[in-house]
């Protein structure tokens, strides 16, 4: 911060508590949401074992947490993954994964007010008008929600970090209600289609290959995604070396005893039959199902709107973590220098945060308008695409913290623990391998195919331009003291 300060940079204040950080990152992982929609993309590849891959997702989360906590007690910077593999593996491959981590929170950005759009036309039809709604009113409303996220996203995002904390923890105390509500009926046999406990959902169903499972984890790490988000906050937050590696640890965590109770329960509800499956696949809020089965049908409404607000806090997230990151990109020469300005009263990359808004934006519209597709469509292809380039993402940073952690004289780590990023570098490795190989099909080839397009795109930009990177990642060594 003082490097930019004497340079001239625009600089960002340290306003954030820890608080405000575990905020951007719950709200960006977003998980009453995420237990409400994203479950189905699993299940459509993984039959009952949807709780399995949210498992095997958990741990990959958890190996790479390691890595952002250790490189996030080193380093603070609104760039986040940009500088931790600027710094570690050279400008060139930190311009690569910022660009790729800017992209991944638009993408979200996308998927989220694409959700919070489904949500809203799912409560209307069963409120008032069933049946009768199309499909494209969906686009509409998440272009409602997307309007307000852009008037939030203009402001100051302390305020706005304690209202995403509130509104996300509140929706999951209650679905957490539900849940064990309808894990004693389970347990109990008082239920609607004779479903029981049933511990088949942490295996795979008779003719599923176990390799199958890494097609269904992406939407696993969908729904982990973000969890990182704290790092895009660590020119905001006080004592970052401290307090954004708590937030980031304490994010995985939680998401993953949340996400596997959840899904498990959710799947014994609906039954584990191909009938079960087939339900719980069609669904459109899934524990809003529940809870009208379960529990009250008023009680559905309710967890429908707060997955809604779920959808609409992580969009908001999604948007502050895009902006972070190309304001970083911007100000050290990467980017559009207009994306570098910081708005003088409130301390926000503003610019940034209109270019992230108008590329969600886009993106939905290209999807209803040029591909015609429905809205849970542009849903699943935004998910897989922003998805699948996180990954390699998280697969930069991981190499990074290995080079600087254990290839360097580092005393401060134990050596043995270089098993953790090399671990989590071969899950990362392989859940890309299967998701490429063979080469999907049909509509399952469009989010794999954006993703490489992306991938090439910004390679090819970053090698175009070496003189800019080689700047950058001088500017980045003075940024971080070194």
């Amino acid at each position: 911060m003082a490097g930019q300060e004497a340079s001239g940079d625009p600089a960002l204040r340290r306003t954030l508590s820890v608080w405000s950080a575990v905020g951007v990152s719950v709200a960006l992982m977003a998980p009453s949401m995420a237990v409400n929609i994203n479950p189905q993309g699993t299940a459509a590849a993984v039959g009952r074992a949807v709780p399995l891959a949210f498992l095997l997702a958990t741990v990959g989360v958890l190996l790479i947490a390691h890595t952002f906590v250790r490189l996030a007690q080193r380093f603070s910077h609104a760039g986040s993954v940009y500088a931790f593999v600027g710094v570690t593996l050279g400008p060139r491959a930190g311009s690569v994964a910022g660009w790729l981590n800017a992209g991944t929170y638009v993408f979200f950005g996308a998927v989220t007010a694409t959700a919070a759009g489904i949500f809203l036309t799912d409560l209307a039809r069963k409120v008032a008008s069933p049946n009768e709604l199309p499909d494209w009113v969906a686009f509409v409303s998440g272009w409602l929600v997307l309007a307000a996220v852009w008037w939030l996203a203009a402001r100051e995002i302390k305020g706005g970090a304690t209202v995403l904390l509130v509104t996300e923890g509140l929706t999951v105390m209650l679905i957490l209600v539900v849940a064990a509500i309808t894990l004693g009926k389970v347990i109990a046999g008082h239920t609607p289609g004779g479903q029981h406990l049933d511990m088949s959902v942490f295996s795979v169903a008779p003719g599923t290959s176990v390799s199958t499972v890494f097609l269904g984890i992406v939407f696993g790490f969908l729904s982990f995604a973000g969890f990182e988000a704290a790092a895009t906050l660590g020119e905001e937050t006080e004592a970052p070396r401290r307090n954004i590696p708590r937030a980031i640890l304490g994010t995985a965590l939680f998401g993953g005893m949340f996400f596997v109770t959840v899904t498990a329960i959710e799947m014994m509800a609906f039954g584990t039959d191909s009938a079960g499956v087939a339900a719980f696949a069609k669904s459109d809020a899934l524990m809003g199902d529940i809870a009208e089965q379960y529990v009250a049908p008023w009680l559905s409404y309710v967890i429908v709107v707060g997955a809604t607000f779920s959808a609409a806090a992580c969009c908001l997230a999604s948007v502050v973590g895009a902006s972070r990151l190309l304001f970083a990109l911007s100000r050290d020469g990467i980017g559009p220098a207009a994306l570098a300005a910081v708005h003088p009263r409130r301390n926000i990359p503003h610019v940034a945060a209109a270019a992230a808004v108008a590329a969600v934006f886009a993106i939905q519209a290209i999807g209803w308008v040029a591909l015609r597709a429905r809205p849970f469509d542009v849903f699943s292809i935004a998910a897989t695409a922003g998805t699948l380039i996180l990954l390699v993402a998280y697969a930069l940073a991981t190499l990074g913290a290995v080079r600087l952690l254990f290839l360097a004289r580092d005393t401060q780590i134990r050596k043995s623990e270089v098993i953790l990023p090399l671990l989590g570098l071969a899950l990362l490795g392989y859940t890309l391998y299967r998701n490429v190989i063979p080469w999907p099909h049909g509509s399952a080839v469009w989010g794999p195919c954006l993703a490489v397009a992306v991938l090439v795109l910004v390679v090819a930009g970053v090698l175009a331009r070496p003189v800019a990177a080689r700047e950058a990642g001088v500017k980045l060594i003075a940024q971080q003291g070194f």
